[in-house]
């Protein structure tokens, strides 16, 4: 078996930041991505999916480590300040790295 590493970012952020989300992924060259709808309990206290215009998403996206590294950043620099929600990395190693 050929593993390649690479990063899978997650997202989990207020449905409505979703578009912005995307066109992030989009600039650093995501080949694609999967979202849902997401409940947890958190700072800003619980958050149900019953109404989806106030629903959580949660974004996974596989990446290579740079551009990773370089949504992270622009996540944190144009989104945190405007939006609920975090981000977080992990190392992953895929088979089939050219879909990524």
């Amino acid at each position: 078996m050929n593993a390649n590493p690479m990063k899978l970012v997650t997202i989990i952020c207020e449905a409505y930041a979703l578009e912005p989300v995307k066109g992030l992924l989009r600039d650093v060259g995501a080949h694609g991505w999967t979202n849902f709808t997401v409940e947890g309990s958190g700072a800003r206290g619980e958050r149900t999916g019953e109404m989806k215009e106030y629903a959580n998403v949660q974004v996974e996206v596989v990446l290579q480590p740079e551009a990773a590294a370089t949504l992270l950043a622009r996540l944190e620099r144009e989104l945190f300040p405007r939006y609920g929600m975090i981000a977080f990395e992990q190392d992953v190693r895929v088979i089939r790295s050219g879909k990524f």
